[in-house]
């Protein structure tokens, strides 16, 4: 039987990328404007200037245009986004890919009919934020890379958004969206389409103080690639809209193989015959083109052993087998099965949730035919790298094969003079094959063919009567509608007259156009008729060539002419409810993780104090704690949840919290739609740094869903934040004054991968109750990871990071909510902190004294962080 086959969209980060995916079948492409504010900034990308002629080559190959707006937007760039935002819309452009809120609301205000998708940087992670991104006009959902098919499966089944989900390509180390390393470390943000790709380099693994010693296993974060073929049976039968290949920053190479490989594989599956002969091939030709080592990712949940082999973080090719010994200019390599793909099976439970968690469960098997491996052999022409254990060396030794002979349960590779220093290359080392010289002739050749003709449907509806004309009315993809009639009447036939069969033939021979007939009505063309052949080849010249024009264009559209900003801020604002709690004081708010700093709290005489009890291990009694010394309690949901994790934000409930911290859209829409009980007012709802607030717009709507309060994104400086409170109300905002930043987020968890053998919570052993896990980067510096409730891991900045020297500024702008985070501190070092930010926040001592006394120990030293100084005399302690 047939089933609905999903979308193939595929990434373009040029003009001979996007060429290569059209050519190869492609359904949609989704590319960055040169202009900015998309999250590869590094690709080569394509010009507003020429976006109509991009999008007349993508409409006239049938296919669908999806811009990637998908950044975070500062204030004073909201006029420049407007501006753009109405170009695209002019231009044609089919969907939007957004992470920013704003950028869904101006977009809709811009042209009401314009089409928005979510990205995968907003982290919609469940239904109930899936009801958040609808709200914004978002008709689908880009899903995180993190969610299993089950889980994937449970979403579909409670929202009736579309739902894209990333099929093949690199994967990202933090759940998208929530990375911040980039911006921590780098000086620049992932959030603005700038990443670093920290998870790339290597780190010591440091255990309880001490360095664990991991042999040439040194990129503990740099996952393998997702390429998802044993999944997409399951995604064909959920129903998923669409099928995305990452590798913008790819070459046309890549994009051909992904293309044409999962279009053959989802057409077989989609039908009923899959051909995984055809996709063994296709699998080899996608390792040769790139791969860091191919993986299910998550499609079949967690598995923390399989997902970073951590001996190297870039392309390596397919793997070959283990060097035997070197004879001149021979190398002798035995074939062997490991680090091959696909040798293991996919039918492992899914159940991800922790036994002791009051969660629903999301439990069944990944149901897959024998995992299908790709079929790889050595031909001369191919490079080939030898793995000395050093990838970081640009110059590993390998080169192209002059020679290659079958030899046993091996192969003789044969190199030429000049070629590969074979006098690095010693026994037991890998093989990898990194490239095929047919497959770039490949596409050379796919490139050079021309646009692609007959891909956009078109149907045809054919009336007419004797002495009257003939009208031919098509219909095309977009919403495009045109009718013809001929210069000459039709007359009585002598014979047969005009047939069904004529009329394919000759008015609808699409042969050299972008069309293909899907349908040919001719219930309203009367019997026994004639007109000349050469009308109505007119007709079709005519019908081709408007229809041809309006398809280039892409879909018909109303664009309001003139500013909308002010009315949609104004709109927004008459939203916002008064602020119902008034903050009159200055309050300084910590941010506890432990019972030490929760003593350290009360010991200050602070009115109130934030529980961020990763585990939730222990939060009642800190809750009960903190409440007998007199405090208010604000607890913090978990910073992402998945399908079924639902049960998380309910334990916070029935501890009936003065206030919730929320990190995440689901936990957002799941306090602020549940009704208080009888003789019960709802808990103050928080927003936390995690939701990416960086703009008026997405404050005022946010505020205006029912949230007392908003944190500032981390990504802000301090002229970006002042521009903001230009247009908001100060108390309503909190700023994070001292933290460790948190720079990774991230589901595979770095206990389990490195200190046992275990998938998942259930085989690990669970060393995270028995170790404190920490990672050394190239500087020294050591990131504490920290795991919570759903076996996810934090990597926090090793350096606290102090906003002080804003202090002054901020309470004379109105601010009056300061937050200040502990992540490892002990009782003392915490109390340090609070004394300091307490003297500062009172007015008794100065923001450097403060940055100086909160320098707890040489550990963590302070850095400016991500706020800009605005004293340009003070000196920051490290």
């Amino acid at each position: 039987m047939t089933r609905r086959r999903p979308e193939i969209l595929a990434p373009a980060g040029d003009l001979d990328s996007m060429k290569a995916a059209l050519a190869s079948g492609a359904d949609a492409i989704y590319f960055g404007l040169d202009e900015g504010f998309n999250a590869r900034a590094r690709a080569e990308n394509f010009s507003l200037a020429t976006l109509p002629g991009t999008l007349a080559l993508v409409h006239r190959a049938g296919a669908r245009a999806y811009l990637t707006l998908n950044t975070l937007v500062f204030e004073p760039e909201l006029p420049v986004v407007e501006n753009i935002l109405r170009r695209i819309a002019e231009a044609g452009v089919d969907a939007l890919i957004v992470q920013d809120p704003a950028i869904a609301l101006v977009a809709r205000a811009v042209c009401p009919q314009m089409e928005v998708h979510a990205s995968t940087q907003m982290t919609i992670s469940s239904a109930e934020g899936a009801r958040f991104a609808k709200g914004l006009g978002a008709t689908r959902v880009v899903v995180p890379r993190e969610l299993s098919v089950a889980e994937i499966r449970r979403l579909a089944s409670e929202t009736d958004v579309e739902l894209e989900v990333f099929i093949h390509g690199a994967l990202c180390m933090s759940w998208s969206g929530q990375c911040l390393t980039s911006e921590a470390w780098g000086g620049r943000s992932a959030n603005r389409g700038q990443c670093a790709q920290s998870c790339r380099l290597p780190y010591d693994l440091v255990v309880d103080g001490q360095t664990r010693e991991l042999g040439d296993v040194q990129y503990l974060l740099s996952p393998k690639d997702l390429a998802g073929v044993m999944a997409v049976p399951q995604l064909v039968e959920i129903g998923v809209h669409s099928l995305k290949i990452e590798g913008r920053q790819k070459g046309p190479q890549y994009v051909a193989t992904a293309v044409q490989g999962y279009r053959r594989w989802v057409d077989g599956v989609s039908a009923g015959t899959p051909d995984t002969g055809a996709l063994r091939k296709d699998l080899a030709d996608m390792t040769l083109s790139y791969s860091r080592g191919f993986s299910h990712g998550f499609f079949a949940g967690s598995d923390h052993q399989t997902l970073v082999e951590g001996r190297f973080p870039k392309h390596r090719g397919a793997y070959l087998g283990r060097v035997e010994s070197v004879h001149g200019r021979d190398v002798r390599v035995v074939d062997d099965t490991e680090g091959r793909p696909w040798t293991g099976g996919l039918g492992q439970d899914d159940e991800k949730m922790r036994p002791d968690a009051p969660v629903g469960k999301v439990s069944s098997p990944l149901e897959t035919e024998t995992p299908v491996a790709a079929e790889v052999s050595p031909r001369p022409g191919m490079g080939v790298v030898f793995d000395d254990g050093h990838p970081e060396d640009k110059h590993e030794p390998g080169g192209p094969l002059f020679r290659v002979e079958r030899k046993g349960r091996g192969w003789v590779l044969g190199f030429g003079n000049p070629g590969p220093d074979l006098g690095r290359v010693k026994p037991g080392q890998r093989v990898w094959m990194t490239s095929d010289p047919a497959l770039a002739k490949r596409t050379e050749e796919l490139l050079g063919r021309g646009e692609p003709e007959g891909r956009v449907p078109l149907e045809l509806t054919v009336t007419g009567a004797a002495g009257s004309p003939l009208t031919v009315l098509g219909r095309a993809r977009g919403g495009h509608v045109y009718s013809v009639s001929s210069e000459v009447a039709l007359a009585e036939a002598r014979g047969g007259g005009i047939d069904e069969a004529l009329l394919r033939d000759k008015l609808a021979a699409l042969g050299g156009t972008p069309f293909t007939l899907t349908g040919l009505d001719t219930s309203g063309l009367a019997a026994g008729l004639h007109l000349p052949v050469s009308e109505m080849k007119a007709l079709r010249r005519r019908l081709v060539a408007e229809l041809s024009e309006a398809v280039a264009r892409g879909p018909v559209r109303t664009v309001n002419e003139g500013s909308t900003l002010e009315s949609l801020r104004a709109s927004l604002r008459e939203r916002v409810q008064p602020t119902p709690r008034a903050v009159e004081d200055v309050r300084l708010l910590p941010l506890c993780r432990t019972d030490e700093q929760l003593e350290a709290v009360i010991a200050a005489g602070l009115p109130e104090v934030e529980l961020d009890w990763m585990e939730l291990v222990g939060l009642q009694r800190a809750v009960e704690r903190a409440r007998a010394a007199g405090l208010r309690v604000t607890i913090a949901t978990v910073r992402v949840q998945k399908p079924g994790e639902e049960g998380y934000d309910a334990r916070i409930a029935k501890l009936k919290p003065d206030a919730v911290l929320v990190r995440h859209w689901g936990a957002m829409m799941h306090f602020l739609e549940r009704p208080p009980a009888p003789g019960e007012t709802r808990p103050a709802l928080h927003a936390d740094f995690s939701l990416n607030v960086t703009n008026s717009v997405t404050a005022l709507h946010l505020l205006g869903l029912g949230l007392d309060t908003l944190t500032f994104a981390h990504d802000l400086d301090a002229v970006q934040l002042g521009a903001m409170l230009e247009h908001l109300p100060a108390e309503r905002f909190t700023v994070t004054v001292h933290h460790h930043i948190s720079t990774f987020h991230t589901e595979h968890c770095v206990y389990s991968h490195t200190l046992s053998h275990g998938r998942d919570y259930r085989s690990c052993g669970r060393p995270c109750e028995k170790h404190r896990v920490s990672l050394r980067d190239h500087k020294g510096l050591e990131h504490p990871v920290v795991v919570d409730v759903g076996c996810r891991n934090t990597v926090f900045n090793a350096q606290a990071q102090s906003a002080a020297s804003l202090v002054p500024s901020l309470l004379t702008r109105g601010m009056r909510r300061f937050r200040v985070e502990f992540v490892r501190e002990s009782r003392e070092e915490a109390s340090r902190v609070l004394s300091a930010y307490q003297e500062l926040l009172a007015g008794r001592i100065s923001p450097a004294e403060a940055v100086r006394r909160a320098a707890v120990h040489e550990q963590f030293g302070v850095t400016k962080g991500t706020m800009k100084v605005l004293n340009p005399t003070f000196t920051v302690q490290r």
